[in-house]
């Protein structure tokens, strides 16, 4: 059924005005979210030395850093649907205490399996989304959804944070330390959120059974918009994770300045969702997102090209031309990939809230899992195709090709239905 020329209808009357107790829900909701992003990174810059100290290659780094990613994304369809059944504010404060346990003890990991396992459960951190989301979206009016969305959504910030404090604890500290400081920080965080949150106004307000708020999967647009956000929130998880390593190796970066250059991509790719949230509120979500895929199309196609000797002969002998990417090139490149990136997953989620207002929790954890699926696989597949490739800009082919899928997906979908409705109608 489409519900887009249909009147929003929430489960929760839609306030007029957002008031001061929506911006105080939405700040405590964007803190929360940023700490969880950090602590759910964390095997992003920790991994880079446990590799050499494990004796990784380069699939097992993947897995390593990919593992918390898998919980956090599986957790998020519960979470999600949890959300509209117990409220926010109740499910955020019990996942930031629960996850603290699991934190603490990856300090005292020692082998690879047990990273593994532990790892599994500290990703749950990872599903904050899902529960931020929806419950920040029901304090707002529709016409600032977009802009409260993406706001909380800036939260992925915590990438860069972590880009910039992980390096430098383990360097002054030792890597152990890490996991301990980040699991006080969860318990300080859980007590600020529950002092500054509200009671969500949608809590147990959810029509139906629960396997009835799992019907929406019967629409195709689920599915569209679970395509759009693996490669738009997929994509910027598995590169913040990958990307330290990607300079240690290519230029021969420490891991302090690696990480420092990495925030290039992660930093834009989180402050930015807001920007993306305004851009979708006022152009919709369709000319964000489809335009969005295209420029990073383009950046990840540059990206993709292996540094290269070509041999030309001349009529004077040979000649060699050599083509590489330089640093501030790379920087340059993935600070605009992690601002469309943004950009579109800001609009994903503006299309959720357009599309299914009454069921936001359970579509917002369906597109999130996807979203963290795919932050879960392509490292470990960046990992596969550089063992077998042995080319490091690998990882960039394979997003290429995953955005070129998405093209093609949102045209047959959107662009050329709506000409073919167009005549149709004329």
């Amino acid at each position: 059924m489409n519900t887009r020329n249909k009147p929003a209808q929430t489960a929760a009357a839609a306030p007029e005005v957002a008031d001061a107790k929506a911006w105080s829900v939405l700040l405590a909701s964007t803190l929360a979210f940023l700490v969880c992003f950090v602590v759910w990174m964390m095997f992003g810059v920790l991994g880079v030395g446990l590799r050499d100290e494990l004796k990784l290659n380069s699939t097992e780094f993947g897995l390593l850093t990919a593992t918390p990613v898998l919980t956090g994304a599986v957790m998020r369809l519960p979470l999600g649907t949890w959300t509209d059944r117990f409220g926010g504010r109740i499910v955020m404060t019990i996942l930031l205490v629960v996850c603290a346990v699991p934190v603490y003890i990856i300090s005292y990991a020692d082998q690879f399996w047990q990273f593994l396992v532990i790892g599994l459960f500290l990703g749950c951190v990872g599903a904050s989304f899902a529960v931020g989301t929806p419950y920040v979206a029901r304090f707002f009016p529709p016409k600032q959804r977009g802009f409260a969305m993406g706001f909380f959504g800036a939260g992925t910030v915590g990438a860069a944070v972590n880009l910039f404090v992980t390096p430098v604890l383990t360097k002054l500290y030792g890597w152990r330390f890490v996991p301990r400081v980040y699991a006080v920080a969860l318990l300080v965080t859980a007590v600020i959120f529950w002092l500054g949150s509200a009671r969500d106004p949608g809590a147990g307000k959810a029509n139906g059974s629960w396997l009835d708020a799992f019907k929406v999967l019967g629409d195709s647009r689920v599915w569209r918009l679970c395509q759009y956000y693996s490669i738009t929130f997929g994509g910027f998880t598995a590169l913040s994770l990958w990307i330290p390593q990607y300079l240690k190796a290519e230029y021969g970066m420490s891991l302090v300045m690696a990480s420092a250059f990495a925030a290039g991509f992660s930093l834009p790719g989180s402050v930015l969702r807001a920007v993306g949230g305004i851009l979708a509120d006022k152009l919709g979500a369709h000319a964000v997102t489809w335009w969005g895929l295209w420029v990073a199309w383009i950046c990840l196609f540059i990206l993709s090209y292996p540094a290269t000797d070509f041999v030309i002969h001349t009529i004077d002998g040979t000649a060699t031309l050599h083509i590489s990417m330089p640093v501030a090139g790379f920087v340059a490149l993935t600070f605009v990939l992690g601002a469309v990136f943004a950009f579109g997953m800001a609009s994903t989620f503006k299309y959720v809230a357009d599309d299914f207002p009454t069921n936001m929790g359970v579509v917002t954890g369906i597109v999130g899992l996807a979203g963290g699926l795919g932050g879960f696989l392509l490292p470990i597949l960046f990992g596969a195709l550089l063992d077998l490739l042995k080319i490091r800009s690998s990882c960039f082919m394979l997003l290429y090709g995953v955005v070129s899928v998405s093209l093609i997906l949102i045209y047959i979908s959107e662009i050329k239905r709506a000409s073919i409705l167009g005549i149709a109608r004329q």
